[in-house]
């Protein structure tokens, strides 16, 4: 007998697909390059707004037997974990461990409902993102120096769709969707049984529409560093629904009494200090709606204090006039980001090449991993790019450091998603959709 409910999803299912596609037939294709749209000044169009929002999906696929991303001249690529389960965020530990959060978005028990909310379910699970969260770190050994972990554990399990993490002395501290745990750990530690104990909550709530929560302590282990994104584009929920969102906070490691560091920062995820130590550097994704070539991603240092214009400007000063009401003296003190990386290239991994024993050209700078586009013609991102830094500043223009992860059909066989230095000076990637944990390193 012919399940019905499964006939109607499955009509649905392809009622939106065919959405999809005529929404991606219908998109406006970009009038610059990404690299006109790229570096310290970029190109800044006048904004597209078209009635018909750009959609241009990257269908997840996976990658096909023997076949791996294409690393830079002088690099190699291997895999060093596979068979993950959405594998996104990464930490390497002082002992040279590699820590793996596979994790998801949370389940939501009062999802957005409507046509909008039903479209971007479509959208989110055509690129590989609606799958169920495993909700577990888990840990990787590579004990032979190999470049592949033979030794794989289950660190901890029971989290809610966990992401940043950050180890301060014997302290694990993960951060979930909607709070900061710590864990007791020890050196060599393969499994954790206590229980966390809460240091600070975090933005949740049933929409939680920017729910990965980015982690990075300070070099003296006395502070750490929350990346918390937006509950909407452009604060169409209200900026009621926004209060300590699209900012980076800083907590007091002991207390847990926090401040927000910086705002404005539509969604910053990545987090990295630089060589000295002193600076700190996010990725932000920035808002939609404007096009293809609008607005790009970005770079930046992270400056105490300081206001980076979401919702109400984007790159400085220039007004997003879909904001109402609008606020002039937020507009007048925005900051200018130090290096624009693209429209939509959605950058969220970074890591300092502080201690790479990769070959120039990718000894001084940031690594940057790249998700890639959803909403741009032709698609952006899909990579991993290495920033080279000159002074303390970036000195670009942006380097390809892996590639390969969207084929000749457009597909996604992998996304990059969280990079980091591993303890031999080879640069780890995370790869959603592959499942994979890649090790780029020096051609013998």
């Amino acid at each position: 007998m012919t399940d019905t409910n499964s006939t109607v999803r499955a009509a649905w299912a392809a009622t939106g697909t065919a959405a999809l596609l005529a929404l991606g037939a219908c998109a406006e294709p970009a009038r610059f390059t990404i690299a006109e749209g790229s570096g310290n000044n970029p190109a800044l169009p006048t904004p597209s707004r078209a009635w018909i929002p750009t959609v241009n999906i990257a269908p997840a696929r996976g990658w096909p037997d023997g076949v791996m991303p294409t690393p830079a001249r002088g690099l190699r690529v291997q895999a060093f974990a596979r068979d993950l389960d959405h594998p996104r965020w990464l930490l390497v530990l002082p002992n040279g461990d590699v820590l793996v959060a596979e994790t998801s978005a949370p389940q939501k028990a009062d999802a957005p409902k409507g046509i909008k909310a039903w479209l971007m379910g479509l959208v989110m699970k055509r690129a590989g993102a609606a799958v169920p969260s495993a909700n577990r770190i888990t840990l990787l050994r590579d004990t032979d120096g190999d470049g592949v972990a033979d030794l794989r554990s289950v660190l901890l399990s029971g989290l809610n769709s966990p992401f940043g993490m950050a180890m301060v002395g014997e302290q694990l501290l993960v951060a979930n969707a909607d709070a900061v745990l710590v864990f007791p750990y020890r050196r060599g530690d393969t499994a954790i049984s206590a229980s966390g104990t809460p240091l600070l909550d975090l933005p949740g709530g049933p929409i939680n529409h920017h729910w990965t929560k980015s982690l990075l302590a300070s070099p003296d282990g006395q502070r750490l560093y929350v990346g918390v994104g937006s509950n909407s584009n452009i604060g169409e929920n209200g900026m009621a629904a926004e209060e300590g969102r699209a900012a980076i906070w800083e907590v007091d490691i002991r207390s847990g009494a926090h401040r927000v560091f910086a705002s404005g920062l539509r969604n910053p995820v990545g987090m990295a200090w630089d060589a000295s130590g002193r600076t700190l550097w996010t990725v932000v994704n920035e808002r939609d709606g404007l096009g293809s070539d609008l607005v790009p991603d970005y770079l930046t240092s992270v400056r105490d204090g300081a206001f980076y214009g979401w919702p109400y400007s984007y790159y400085g000063q220039r007004v997003d006039t879909r904001v109402a009401p609008s606020a002039p003296d937020k507009v007048a003190a925005a900051v200018v980001p130090d290096f624009a990386l693209g429209a939509h290239v959605a950058p969220l991994g970074l890591a300092s090449s502080a201690g790479s024993r990769l070959p120039a050209p990718f000894i001084n700078g940031m690594f940057i991993g790249q998700h890639g586009s959803w909403n741009r013609r032709p698609h952006s991102g899909y990579k991993v790019v290495h920033v080279p830094f000159s002074g303390g500043q970036p000195a670009g223009p942006a380097r390809d450091v892996l590639g390969g992860f969207l084929n000749a059909a457009g597909e996604a066989q992998g996304r990059p998603v969280g990079v980091a230095m591993d303890a031999l000076g080879a640069l780890l990637v995370a790869d959603d959709v592959g499942n994979v944990v890649w090790r780029v390193s020096a051609q013998p």
